[in-house]
């Protein structure tokens, strides 16, 4: 995992601002700070800055970037959604490449299921700038209806608002169960001005949250162990639940319920680096440069929705999203056997359990929309969360 020069420069760029905020903070930096200086530090951060994130030339690869029957299947669950919503709005949070966007809308054209708004928030201007430049490639009466936000739209919004590997990337915090405490793992600097972990009594809200989780968990955890909680899931969900009159979230990541998250097993929790297509399992290298994600607890995130008043409209793998979405019947489209072949090549990479039909999910969630949706017909998982 070898930086060129210029990676190593914009690498020791972050690490000096992470040194700052270590300092600034007394020589502990708690991990969800870290995480959000290290993905989003204007400027610096891995967001932020223009290196290519997706597909071949980037670190790794998403659904959308794999193949587009993935947003294909994705804007038939909308066609359906948007169904019951005349005239309603779709909004994509964190649109990556543009890929999945334009995927949709070609669908949805040839759905006759247009939204009258596609609109996409990023937090990313390098990013933006690329999505621009790929979706004013649509035909007119699509890339026209595509608009770009800098933050939430008012309260009121009629539609579907879809997330696709947003929710692993948002901060957590790390803990660790010690004898006779919850500890918290932070980050420090080192004597030689390297980055290290570091580790003090969690607090109080950290604390809660970790008790919290543990009194549900059928099994006990046992001394040492170490995972993440995202304390920050709760009120992102309930901003979006704040816009949302009526329609529904699709939120599509890799995660588990809670029981199988924080299983006594899986003792060094989820949080994995990927660069160039490599995964490993160090935050405190490459930073700025690497991307840092952690699977997602999806009882955390349904609760949340609860709370906030939307129900839970249905939970699947991907795998059983796709086959309910009609992925069957998008291969069978096929002109012609060479077609076929490509695309069969790519329906497994989506379906398989040891691609990325297991691993990522989808938790739908809403308000004042009729279920059951056509993505769970095949797989619905909502009794485990």
């Amino acid at each position: 995992m070898t930086l060129n020069a210029d990676e190593a420069a914009h690498s020791g760029r972050v690490l000096q601002l992470l040194a700052q905020h270590i300092t600034a903070a007394g020589g502990f930096l708690d991990f969800e700070t870290f995480m959000q200086l290290a993905l989003y530090a204007p400027g610096l951060g891995y967001y932020s800055a223009g290196s290519t994130k997706f597909g071949a030339a980037g670190d790794f690869t998403t659904a959308p970037e794999m193949s587009d029957l993935f947003a294909r299947c994705v804007a038939r669950q909308c066609a359906e959604l948007l169904g019951q919503l005349p005239d309603g709005t779709l909004l994509e949070l964190g649109a990556g490449s543009g890929r999945l966007a334009e995927g949709i809308l070609l669908e949805l054209a040839a759905l006759d299921r247009l939204p009258a708004q596609y609109a996409i928030l990023e937090v990313s201007g390098d990013l933006a700038d690329r999505q621009r430049e790929r979706l004013a490639r649509l035909p007119g009466a699509l890339a026209s209806r595509v608009r770009w936000l800098t933050q939430l739209p008012a309260a009121g919004l009629r539609g579907v608002i879809l997330a696709n590997e947003v929710l692993d990337a948002l901060p957590c915090r790390r803990f660790v169960l010690e004898p006779s405490r919850i500890g918290e793992l932070g980050v420090t600097l080192a004597a030689d001005g390297t980055l290290a972990w570091s580790r003090r009594a969690a607090d109080e809200p950290l604390r809660a949250a970790v008790a919290d989780l543990a009194a549900q968990l059928p099994e006990p955890l046992p001394p040492g162990y170490v995972s993440e909680v995202c304390l920050l899931a709760d009120p992102w969900i309930t901003s979006l639940a704040g816009i949302l009159r009526q329609g529904a979230l699709l939120l599509f990541d890799y995660g588990l319920p809670r029981a199988q998250y924080y299983h006594p097993d899986r003792g060094s929790g989820t949080l994995t680096c990927h660069f160039k297509h490599r995964a490993h399992f160090d935050p405190l290298v490459n930073v700025g440069v690497q991307d840092l994600t952690a699977w997602v607890d999806f009882t955390r995130v349904a609760r949340a929705g609860e709370a906030a008043g939307l129900a839970v409209l249905g939970f699947a793998t991907q795998a059983g999203f796709l086959l309910g979405a009609g992925i069957d019947e998008l291969l069978g489209q096929a002109p012609d056997l060479k077609e076929q072949t490509r695309l069969n090549g790519e329906a497994r990479r989506l379906l398989m359990p040891g691609e990325m039909g297991e691993a990522f999910k989808l938790l739908a969630l809403g308000r004042g929309v009729q279920a059951p949706l056509r993505a769970f017909r095949h797989q619905d998982l909502s009794g485990s969360l």
